[in-house]
């Protein structure tokens, strides 16, 4: 072990430096295609932290780069050193009173900003693509914008105040006039220098206007020398210098933003065009115009999504060449959104349309438009070759440059052979996205690559004078070609700037700076093929988007890690290669820790749900003896369940005797405190009403309630009867399962099978689907709506008893806060909506803790690795109100899980229909 690591785990606890094969390498990827492995992963909860990992990495001559959330596309945030990996210490938010600014830590998720501030009805300024991933520190550091902010509302220029470390370990806050005025006496030179390097460009005629020039699109390219001419204050120099250096100057710990309005009115609108030049013209008038969003997509990019659901028929039959703006327009008032809609729609009359546009101001629509422009990306990448990757470059140019830029680019696409790639982007800003793939395995390829890197490079900044780099940031992508950009003179401010902050070059060494001009080709990332189990695997593109809703993210690997190793691990089986460490630390990292709850397919832009993997992987370790158990499960479920309600009684007559605590103790966390009592067998029974098929779903029927009558299928079966229904029990139902606790081993042959004697005991009961079928439990009737595929009305108990049995019920409010939870199978259905308003109508205050994705729980995994639930739940506790009357949710095992992580008794939604509308029923009759 080197002494550095050494050092480090004096420092820090030993669980936060990471030194394991596995996760160096789930932690040398970012969103780009280049790939570092860390010599150790650091992970700092405070700047004291961040001081002393980088004066032990300076003392051990060791480079350090600084990482937030890994969505950075140019290779700015992976290393071969020391990788600061950001901890949850450093997600902090303080929001003005007024709403005005927000003081935000680096390691907070922008759209969880967002969120905080939308009761206020205002937002942050930088609206990236990645922004529900894309952490505070990164779009910081890269000076991220996206579709609506353009230049004026990006970090830039929306900076009140910021806090940073710098490489001599002092902190600068320049929102503490205390500490400013400190900082100007320990950091004079310093100070001086920038204000010299300052005055040197103002009194350079040529050099401060291409500067302005250079500004007046967006650009990220090099460091924001802008800062040089907008201020005269080294304070606010040095502030906005950080801005966009990539973690090259120094580390952010704090940015305090002024708040930009978020209107409620929005209305959008597909415009067609029949040729680029005509869009692009329309582009420059529409600038005048009341609009927050221009997107510009081509012909291409079109043609990839025009048979993806729920795209308009248009798309199919537009001739080539034909271009459309997405157009977006937003008001404080629904009055003056029908104003700005009319002024919109005058300037595109005055250009030949394929179409008459009309806007939408209903938000389903207005999804479905968007949909569009979101699903280009995913539409290139899910159609690549196994080994391939995507590449999303991001250029601007002058507005009225656009459409001959973008002609331009479509004829280097032609002449380097990538036939498959679009174009995309920001129209309003000159800022336009190229996709297209390729292969970084085969050096004729990389050599391809090069060549038309080299011609688009030229394009740019020759022909159009245009940024290499709108909004992504330098990186190691772009680093090779800035001086090429910006010419000499400015090249060599910026060399100063960072010998000025980073003396020794051990700041994210290669980035931004580079003197190597084939950088950029240097430590691409290999993506071998790793499909044979799971196909969709090879569509990922590593991009994290999937990380902030995954359970395990933190704990052990995340989605888009299990899928980076999965790949290495693939490679060497290929190539005869022993596995080593780093497969047998994925046997507990990457499966038995993966809650296979699918809740990253619903952030993934190519629809990988990684679980299914790990599913398929499970299957394959399943040695014989285990699969002959699972088998003999499947086929004997009704004793199998027997077995298990006598397990559980078994474990309630023990904590009887040593005690809940001491019990957990024992069973290494499987024992919860407030474990449900067995559930007596389910009994069919046909009543008088509306005929509607129930099937109490298995873990209902093991684990009970402290009474009988409080059980869920009695509960269930109450609630139906009170509505107005004659629940018919399918026969057999203690034999019956639909195959998802099997599935979720990797047994694929006995879920399927389970599945289907389900099938036809439903078939039967519902009467070959004349009634409608409910299930009790969200999991299982997500797993029951996939294999049937339509093939029977199957609903889940949420959904059915918002959309039949609300109308049906009288219902007394409570007045106690409840707490719900929207576990991943519900969230997977799209009925969030509906939870919350059956919740809305049994109680005057429901809360739904924002930041809890999956519980964790995962099926049995709360039970065999508690420490999955625990780590999902640890921020659950702060959002339990006081005088909480109960907590509910539609899955019993994540009930379960809640119970013990909160101290709230958990239960079914119909739980609360039936104390609700037993209530009413009660004062009714008063």
């Amino acid at each position: 072990m080197s002494a550095l690591i050494d050092a480090l785990r004096r420092r820090l606890p030993a669980d936060r430096v990471i030194t394991d094969e596995l996760r160096r390498l789930a932690y040398g990827t970012d969103g780009s295609f280049y790939r570092l492995v860390p010599e150790v992963v650091a992970v700092v909860n405070d700047e004291a932290e961040v001081r002393d990992v980088a004066h032990l990495a300076r003392q051990h001559r060791r480079p350090v780069t600084f990482r937030a959330a890994g969505t950075s596309l140019c290779g700015q945030a992976v290393t071969d050193g020391v990788l600061v990996l950001l901890g949850e210490g450093f997600a902090t938010c303080a929001i003005a009173a007024d709403g005005a600014t927000v003081a935000v830590g680096p390691a907070m998720v922008g759209a969880e900003v967002n969120r905080r501030l939308a009761p206020l009805g205002k937002k942050i300024g930088p609206d990236p693509a990645s922004i529900n991933a894309a952490k505070i520190g990164g779009m910081a550091a890269n000076n991220s914008s996206g579709m609506c902010c353009g230049t004026a509302q990006n970090s830039y220029n929306t900076l009140a105040a910021i806090r940073v470390l710098l490489a001599d370990g002092t902190v600068l806050d320049t929102g503490e006039p205390a500490n400013v005025a400190a900082f100007r006496i320990s950091h004079a030179a310093l100070l001086s220098r920038l204000d010299q390097l300052a005055d040197d460009v103002r009194t350079d005629a040529a050099l401060c206007e291409r500067i302005r020039t250079k500004y007046k699109i967006k650009n990220t390219t090099g460091y924001s020398l802008n800062a040089l001419v907008d201020f005269t204050d080294p304070v606010d120099i040095l502030a906005h210098l950080m801005i966009g250096s990539e973690g090259t100057l120094g580390f952010i710990s704090q940015v305090t933003y002024r708040t930009v309005p978020e209107y409620a009115h929005k209305a959008s609108a597909l415009a067609f065009f029949p040729d680029m030049e005509t869009a692009c013209r329309a582009v420059v008038g529409l600038k005048a115009r009341p609009v927050d969003a221009v997107e510009l997509l081509d012909r291409a990019s079109l043609r990839a999504v025009a048979h993806k659901p729920g795209m308009p028929p248009l798309l199919k039959t537009l001739d080539e060449g034909a271009t459309a703006l997405l157009i977006e327009t937003r008001a404080p008032s629904a009055t003056e959104l029908q104003a700005r809609i009319g002024a919109v729609l005058d300037e595109l009359n005055a250009y030949p349309l394929v179409e008459a546009p009309a806007f939408t101001t209903d938000a389903a629509e207005i999804e479905r438009l968007w949909n569009v422009r979101k699903g280009t990306f995913p539409a290139v990448g899910a159609v690549r070759k196994p080994g391939t990757t995507v590449i999303i470059e991001d250029v601007a140019v002058a507005v009225p440059d656009l459409a001959a830029c973008c002609l331009d680019l479509q004829h280097l696409f032609a002449k380097h052979g990538y036939h498959e790639a679009i174009i995309f982007g920001h129209a309003l800003e000159g800022n336009v996205h190229f996709v297209f793939t390729q292969d970084f395995g085969i050096e004729t390829e990389v050599a391809r690559y090069a060549a038309f890197m080299d011609d688009v490079c030229a394009l740019l900044v020759k022909k159009y004078d245009g940024s290499l780099k709108a909004e992504h940031g330098t990186g190691r992508n772009m680093a090779p070609f800035v001086e090429l950009e910006w010419g000499a003179r400015a090249y060599g401010l910026m060399r100063e700037i960072k010998d000025l902050f980073d003396p020794e070059g051990l700041l994210n060494p290669g980035v931004i700076i580079n003197d190597d001009p084939e950088a950029h080709l240097q430590h691409l990332k290999p993506m071998p093929a790793a499909g044979e189990l799971y196909a969709p695997v090879d569509r990922c593109i590593e991009c994290g988007f999937c990380e902030p809703q995954c359970p395990s993210h933190g704990l052990t690997l995340s989605p888009r890690q299990r899928i980076v190793a999965w790949r290495e691990l693939s490679r060497r089986h290929a190539a005869g290669e022993a596995t080593g460490e780093l497969g047998e630390d994925y046997l507990y990292q990457g499966l038995e820790t993966c809650a296979g709850c699918g809740l990253c397919s619903t952030a993934c832009p190519v629809g990988i749900e990684t679980g299914a993997l790990v599913r398929a992987v499970r299957g394959e370790n399943l040695s014989g003896v285990a699969r002959q158990l699972g088998q003999v499960a499947a086929r004997n479920f009704a004793t199998t369940q027997a077995l298990a309600r006598t397990a559980l009684k078994a474990g309630h007559l023990a904590e009887s005797l040593v005690g809940a605590t001491l019990l957990g103790k024992f069973t290494g966390g499987a024992w919860k405190a407030g474990m449900p009592r067995p559930q007596p067998a389910g009994r069919a029974r046909v009543g008088q009403g509306d005929k509607i098929v129930y099937f109490p779903t298995c873990a209902g029927r093991i684990f009970g309630a402290e009474s009988p009558e409080q059980a869920l299928s009695a509960t269930v079966i109450r609630v139906l009867e009170r509505a107005g229904y004659a629940p018919i029990v399918p026969a057999g139902v203690d034999a019956l399962c639909c195959g998802q606790s099997f599935a979720s081993k990797g047994l694929a042959a006995e879920a399927d099978r389970k599945s289907a004697e389900l099938e036809a005991a439903l078939r039967e009961a519902s009467d070959n689907g004349k009634y409608p079928i409910v299930l009790d439990a969200s999991a299982c009737t997500l797993r029951m709506k996939t294999y049937l595929a339509e093939r029977l009305p199957v609903y889940d108990l949420v959904e059915f008893a918002h959309d039949a049995l609300l109308p049906r019920l009288m219902l007394q409010k409570k007045t106690d806060p409840v707490l719900i939870h929207l576990n991943c199978s519900t969230r997977r259905m799209g009925a969030e909506a509906k939870l919350k308003a059956l919740a809305q109508a049994c109680a005057e205050q429901v809360v739904m803790p924002p930041e809890v994705k999956c519980c964790g729980f995962g099926g049995d995994r709360g039970f065999v690795v508690p420490e999955l639930n625990a780590h999902a739940l640890r921020k659950i506790h702060d959002d339990v109100p006081a005088n909480c009357c109960g907590g509910y949710s539609s899955n019993k095992t994540c009930e379960i899980g809640l119970t013990a992580a909160t101290g709230v008794p958990y239960h079914s939604i119909v739980h609360l229909l039936d104390e609700c509308s037993q209530e009413a029923a009660r004062m009714a009759t008063c």
